[in-house]
């Protein structure tokens, strides 16, 4: 099941905090499009300094083989690695890009759409909110239990991968 990654833009002028429904719902996972068409994919997404990167780093590859002289199957198999890896880190290109621009990642949902994702992000994120409100006391200090050991160690009690203690490595 896919796992989206949940933005929220900076809040504007006179705000407070961000509206919902300008919050973005990245997926993990491979982007086909940004496969199939990158350069279109990256500019439908306003990655404009992807899309630059994108076409200086291609233009300068390509410009290189061509001036090596090699033969137009390496040439292919290049520029399908090349779409191979912007399909592969679309999403990354994409959190990175929202991340310059300032936006906070609120965290992650999984969902098998992204309507259902958001369904279930806002479902929590309002009973998040309706609980804070309900009960404004300060959140209490974690509390740490001691680890529990059944019985007393034994010669054999090994932790690594040697099997007995003391043995050759």
């Amino acid at each position: 099941m896919p796992t989206y990654t949940v933005h929220a833009p900076p809040p504007r002028q006179g705000d407070k905090t961000s509206a919902p429904e300008r919050f973005v719902f990245v997926r993990d996972g491979f982007h086909v499009w940004a496969f199939v068409l990158a350069p279109v994919w990256l500019l439908v997404h306003r990655l404009w300094l992807a899309f630059v990167i994108y076409l200086v780093g291609y233009g300068i590859l390509g410009t290189a083989l061509a001036f090596m002289r090699v033969s137009a199957s390496v040439q292919s198999l290049v520029a399908l690695m090349i779409a191979l890896l912007v399909g592969f880190e679309a999403s990354s290109i994409w959190r990175w890009t929202l991340t310059r621009r300032g936006w906070a990642t609120l965290g992650f949902v999984v969902g098998e759409d992204t309507e259902l994702a958001e369904r279930r992000f806002f479902a929590q994120w309002n009973s998040r909110t309706t609980d804070a409100v309900a009960s404004p006391q300060a959140p209490s200090a974690p509390s740490y239990s001691a680890p529990v050991r059944r019985g007393t160690p034994s010669p054999s009690d090994v932790i690594g991968l040697f099997p007995e203690p003391g043995g050759q490595r």
